[in-house]
């Protein structure tokens, strides 16, 4: 079995800080750097900003959306970025949002976890929405290769809270009985350690707390910058696991097609990050 998505995200973390650029390229962003909204120009954005990050971060995460826009060329591109990120020695975050049941997501495991995988990550996101159970198949592929299920547990939009803050039978809300589940998973699959199960917690939603020590889980935290999130807001949220954060920002290291730019705003957030979750 490989190291586990724990082991390289701690010395990552060690060596660059916990910081995962977002390789979000919207029509926007192709548009307002001159590359045009094409497959084209989807290639050349992936020329401009992974030697960049590559230098910067130790960590990225595309959100395949941006890159399935644009069909076959589209998913050849993203490929191509995981291929070379991960040769760079990046992390890479795949935020998919991946989850079904059955031989669906046991599809989903081998188109993204595991040696064998044409878009090998190093952590995919998952919906929980057809049951954490459901999602078997992902869970015991992630455990075998090294890497790591992130489950949307707290997301950063308003629209999420009515579902997340429902409360179940036992009078847990929805997002307390996901990290009650992945506590239960992580247990069983890395008993003392910490898991290949973890959350996706948008820090821009403060309230109610929650314990993110005990499921001995690494989180992905997004949202920072553009929609509201400050490293502060991170630093706060999970001041019990500091350690165990992969905050994110997308859109505002996006800001210019400079690679001066983009070197200089990614080393100043990664820097702050470095320096507020201290651990």
């Amino acid at each position: 079995m490989s190291d586990s998505f724990w082991t390289r995200f701690d010395d990552t973390r060690r060596l660059r800080g916990p910081l995962a650029w977002g390789m979000d390229p919207s029509g926007d962003i192709l548009d307002k750097w001159g590359l045009g909204d094409t497959p084209d120009g989807l290639d050349r954005f992936v020329d401009v900003v992974l030697p960049v990050a590559a230098a910067t971060v130790g960590l990225i995460k595309p959100q395949a959306a941006f890159y399935e826009r644009h069909g076959w060329r589209g998913f050849r591109t993203l490929a191509r970025l995981i291929d070379e990120a991960r040769g760079a020695g990046l992390l890479v975050v795949l935020d998919a949002k991946r989850g079904d049941v059955g031989s669906t997501n046991y599809a989903y495991a081998e188109a993204y976890l595991g040696p064998d995988a044409p878009m090998r990550s190093d952590a995919l996101t998952v919906h929980p929405y057809l049951g954490v159970d459901a999602m078997r198949p992902l869970i015991d592929r992630a455990a075998e290769s090294g890497s790591c299920l992130l489950i949307v547990t707290r997301s950063s939009n308003a629209e999420g809270r009515a579902v997340q803050t429902a409360v179940d039978a036992v009078g847990r809300s929805v997002e307390q009985a996901l990290l009650d589940r992945i506590r239960e998973l992580n247990s069983e699959l890395t008993p003392g350690g910490v898991g290949p199960i973890g959350a996706v917690i948008g820090p821009t939603h403060l309230e109610p707390q929650l314990d993110f020590a005990a499921p001995n889980a690494v989180y992905l935290a997004p949202g920072v910058g553009r929609q509201g999130a400050t490293p502060s807001d991170v630093a706060q949220v999970f001041a019990a696991c500091p350690d165990r954060v992969i905050p994110s920002a997308s859109r505002s290291l996006l800001a210019s097609s400079d690679p001066s730019r983009l070197r200089d705003d990614a080393i100043e957030l990664a820097d702050e990050f470095v320096r507020l979750l201290a651990s």
